[in-house]
């Protein structure tokens, strides 16, 4: 059996790359990362190590990239700078300027793992893995928008074509501003192979509808949690289909959630993720998913 492969959002999660934060959290700026007012680096690395245990308890195993003071705070989100695909992994480029270093940690991690590379994006090429959704495992849904633009999505077009996948780019909303962050995964969770949590006022109305249109139970997360934790309630993190971890602090997403089945674990978040703009999701990139 490969130790890598992953064209699905909800399926077993085997395999994960996360980065342990340290040195370059403790002395980032949050000015200059756009942290929020309840940043704490301490109180983040803590919660951090809360999250970890909590994927390692699922049985998944963690493929560690060590902080050794390299400044790239933002690094800990691992989900970004790559993406996972049954054959191999492709290397992405960032559209945060702050974060462009970042793709090539991950490149290096898969390499010393014996993951083997499909293709990478290039200048003028940008494709976050925020932005980045399988609707199915031929399906690949990306968001343009600040982080992604459209060359970008051309290259990851031809380098999945040759293997069966199809991209279909959709247009995102400027929402906060270029220096906010909004992904198409900041308006949708996937829970389950047809069941996603949405925020359906700031997504793409086309996708909304291909969902639809396939099947998808679309449970509309309230929207006063969206705008209290700055959408950070949407991010949730499947362990399994339906076993979800979310950040704590929005009980009305959670019983929404609940409604439909899922058993949903919390973790105190506040000076990670939500004052750094990344949740759940955001700290791990799959590397292994498998259907039970």
């Amino acid at each position: 059996m490969n130790g890598y492969g992953s064209q699905a959002m909800s399926t077993s999660l085997t395999r994960v790359l996360m980065r342990r934060p340290a040195d370059s959290l403790l002395k980032a700026k949050a000015s200059d990362w756009h942290y929020g007012p309840t940043f704490n680096a301490e109180k983040a690395i803590l919660q951090h190590q809360h999250f970890a245990a909590m994927v390692a308890q699922s049985g998944a195993d963690i493929l560690w990239l060590e902080d050794e003071g390299d400044g790239l705070a933002d690094a800990m989100f691992t989900h970004d700078p790559s993406l996972m695909t049954d054959q191999g992994a492709v290397i992405l480029r960032m559209g945060k300027p702050l974060r462009m270093a970042e793709p090539q940690l991950h490149a290096k991690a898969y390499r010393a793992a014996g993951i083997p590379i499909l293709g990478t994006i290039e200048a003028p090429g940008t494709v976050e893995g925020g932005d980045c959704v399988w609707v199915d495992a031929n399906t690949l849904a990306v968001g343009r928008g600040v982080r992604t633009n459209q060359a970008g999505i051309e290259q990851l077009s031809a380098i999945l074509g040759p293997i069966g996948v199809e991209v279909l780019g959709y247009d995102l909303p400027l929402w906060a501003g270029e220096e906010a962050c909004l992904h198409l995964m900041s308006v949708i969770s996937p829970l389950t192979e047809k069941m996603a949590l949405v925020h359906a006022p700031l997504m793409p109305a086309a996708f909304y509808l291909m969902l639809k249109a396939r099947g998808y139970t679309l449970i509309h997360a309230p929207e006063a949690d969206f705008a209290a934790s700055n959408g950070l309630n949407l991010n949730v993190l499947p362990l399994s289909p339906g076993k979800v971890i979310m950040v704590e602090g929005f009980p009305a997403t959670k019983a929404a959630m609940e409604a439909h089945g899922c058993e949903v674990q919390t973790f105190e978040a506040d000076a990670l993720c939500i004052a750094c703009e990344g949740g759940p999701t955001c700290l791990t990139r799959p590397i292994l998913r498998q259907a039970a």
